[in-house]
């Protein structure tokens, strides 16, 4: 059962959801900074004349960091003082084949929320007044990782925070998650391909979604509009293939 905190913990609260909120902003700059040197080292220029684009990217993306901080900074201080969430540390409590099946179920929610309110981010009056922010840059940089509207960040913000109380998840896990989740987000929008061509356009590619695939959703809109597998598109009937970023494997067709 839960245990409500004392007026005298609201302070510990307050300040892990700002610590949060802090560590969330720096794993931004820190992974899109990174990629987005990556290509310039690789193609010099490639973010020429995007200066404006690129700050508002980050202007959105750190009120983002603070909407995606709260509520994980505030389920973390409870875990820690209170014992709320099903995180666990020892990794006995669990048979150890947990830990990959709860990984792989974890992404396989989360990719299943984000495909559904995605689509719905596309009905015409949520796409004008919500989504159209995000879908302002055009094309997308690594700095568009996090560049949504409030609303739309609350959204994907309480995924991961919610899946805690439901779902057992040793600590490593959960970082596990996270991890995918930033490096699929900055990727998927850099503006060129990571990942190898023979993966791209090999098996795994026909299931995975990666840069070549969500730029077309940027391009199209209409269509691909998964986060991590390539699912829901090919059930759906929204998969419309891979798109051509501006360097990379799928450039090289």
């Amino acid at each position: 059962m839960l245990r409500t905190p004392f007026p005298d913990q609201i302070t510990g609260a307050l300040l892990a959801m700002l610590a949060m909120s802090a560590i969330v902003a720096a794993r931004y700059f820190a992974s899109s900074g990174i990629f987005a040197w990556l290509g310039e080292r690789r193609w010099p220029g490639m973010h020429q004349g995007m200066g404006p684009q690129i700050r508002r990217e980050i202007a959105w993306s750190i009120k983002s960091a603070v909407i995606y901080g709260t509520p994980a900074g505030f389920v973390a201080w409870g875990w820690r003082e209170l014992g709320w969430t099903r995180i666990y540390a020892d990794a006995s409590q669990y048979p150890l084949w947990w830990m990959p099946v709860s990984f792989l179920l974890c992404l396989a929610i989360h990719d299943s929320w984000f495909y559904w309110t995605h689509r719905a981010m596309h009905y015409p009056p949520l796409l004008r007044s919500i989504h159209a922010v995000h879908h302002a840059s055009r094309p997308p940089t690594a700095w568009a990782a996090m560049s949504f509207h409030p609303w739309e960040a609350l959204s994907g913000a309480l995924v991961i925070p919610a899946l805690v109380f439901v779902i057992p998840l040793h600590i490593g896990t959960v970082l596990a998650v996270l991890l995918v989740m930033t490096i699929m987000g900055v990727t998927n929008h850099m503006g060129w391909e990571i990942f190898p061509a023979r993966l791209v356009h090999g098996p795994v590619g026909q299931w995975l979604i990666t840069a070549s695939h969500h730029q077309l959703h940027h391009d199209r809109y209409e269509c691909n509009y998964g986060l991590y597998f390539r699912f829901w598109d090919r059930l759906c009937g929204t998969d419309r293939g891979l798109g051509c970023p501006r360097r990379g494997a799928a450039g090289r067709r």
